[in-house]
């Protein structure tokens, strides 16, 4: 076996120094952000806030999301014409910074709410640049060959991310402090910016002809989903649900205070268990037989039960088991569901097409923590959770019926939709 056989064995993060530094980057920003919101959220519902928990852990929740959405033109503006790596460890930089001087503050006096709310906005803008961005600047990091390979390793760092930050978020508040988490965000903030400091960019990939002409059409969102109606019924579908499954991070820290009288470690345990089902799923979705849209309403009914099951048993073994099955149904539809995006819309509608799916699925969050986190402090928490079970019912009906439709569907390649469904089914 020669040394070039032997390092494509390798994985992808371990033969491509360039691309392993930056996705070990991506790890520290994702599991601060993570951290800092979920530990956040147990702070307020477990020492900061005597009433109305649920609504001030929503409103924080609501307010850690809106610059994702709110930032969408500025932040495609920015990584268009700015150097990506200089946008990344910019916005790692800044993020530090930030959480540090409110670590500081925090530890010299009481935090006020008030910047505890400004620093969540802070670190969500500086976010909000850094992911987009990062997704961009793939092709400048790997061969074309490797693509699949680092969109891969990238769309998993969010659950590893995810799972590290929701565990120590809670445990790190109840063993030392709201300051603690925003220290700890501040470290892993400014390794990341340094990190990304010793990367190398190879530089904007090459236009294309048609692009250095300036000849190819840019469609508007109405104008690309005109045009695929099955597109855009299934991310209607998915966006309903997104209300009742992004709500759970709300529900389940009031659920741990108020029905099982537990602690952070707990609220750690529960988000751990969703991480790890994420992941699990992210992975052996992509298995799962039958087509995308059929797949995905079966899925969307077991996550109901799922998510139901707390308000039927007050049982911590229970509602960790039923999160595992949560996360892994949400792990399996985002795979199925991108996979079909990505053959079903065309080259050229995709920027115009993925950057307005994740403003649209991202607008569901803010609005969820605040309802859930209203209803949160006039119903139970176990309430709650049925009513989260009852709303992803409509949905999961709406993607089987459109699943047993099989309407045609213009492709790229002219192919009928069921061989495009079939071919997302493989992968």
């Amino acid at each position: 076996m020669t040394a070039t056989a032997s390092a494509r064995r390798l994985p992808l993060v371990l033969r491509n120094r360039a691309f392993g530094t930056v996705w070990a980057a991506q790890v520290l920003t994702q599991a601060a952000n993570r951290m800092f919101q979920v530990g956040a959220v147990w702070w307020l519902v477990g020492y900061a806030v005597g009433g109305d928990r649920g609504l001030a852990s929503g409103a924080f929740l609501a307010v850690s999301t809106l610059p994702a959405v709110a930032l969408a033109p500025l932040v495609a503006r920015v990584i268009a014409r700015c150097p990506h790596r200089e946008v990344l460890r910019i916005s790692a930089a800044v993020a530090g910074v930030a959480a540090a001087g409110v670590a500081a503050w925090a530890w010299l006096h009481a935090l006020p709410l008030v910047v505890a709310y400004a620093a969540a906005l802070v670190l969500a803008a500086c976010q909000a640049l850094f992911d987009p961005c990062l997704t961009t600047s793939v092709p400048e990091l790997v061969d074309d060959a490797d693509i699949e390979a680092a969109t891969g390793f990238e769309l998993s760092t969010q659950s590893l991310a995810g799972l590290a930050g929701g565990l120590l978020g809670p445990l790190v508040v109840d063993a030392g402090g709201f300051p603690a988490v925003l220290a700890g965000c501040a470290g892993a903030y400014l390794a990341a910016a340094a990190l990304l400091g010793l990367a190398r960019f190879a530089g904007a990939v090459a236009a294309g002809p048609d692009e250095e002409q300036g000849t190819v059409e840019r469609r508007t969102l109405r104008q690309v989903l005109t045009g695929h109606p099955l597109v855009r019924w299934v991310l209607l579908c998915l966006t309903a649900a997104n209300l009742f499954t992004t709500s759970v991070y709300v529900v389940m820290p009031l659920y741990t205070r108020s029905v099982l009288h537990s602690d952070g470690s707990t609220v750690a345990t529960f988000e751990s268990v969703l991480g790890v089902g994420a992941l699990v799923g992210s992975f052996t979705g992509r298995r799962l037989p039958g087509g995308p849209a059929t797949t995905g309403g079966v899925c969307l009914v077991a996550m109901a039960a799922a998510l139901g099951l707390p308000g039927a048993i007050a049982s911590q073994s229970a509602v960790a088991g039923a999160l595992v099955v949560a996360g892994w149904c949400v792990g399996a539809v985002g795979v199925r569901f991108v996979a079909l995006f990505q053959r079903l819309v065309p080259t050229a509608d995709k920027p115009v097409f993925f950057a307005a799916m994740q403003a649209l699925l991202g607008a569901t969050f803010p609005v969820s923590s605040l309802v859930f986190g209203f209803l949160g402090d006039h119903f139970s928490p176990r309430s709650l959770c049925l009513v989260q079970a009852a709303g992803l019912v409509p949905a999961a009906l709406a993607l089987w019926l459109l699943g047993g439709r099989q309407q045609g569907e213009p492709v790229e390649d002219d192919q009928p939709l069921e061989a495009a469904m079939a071919l997302a089914g493989e992968r």
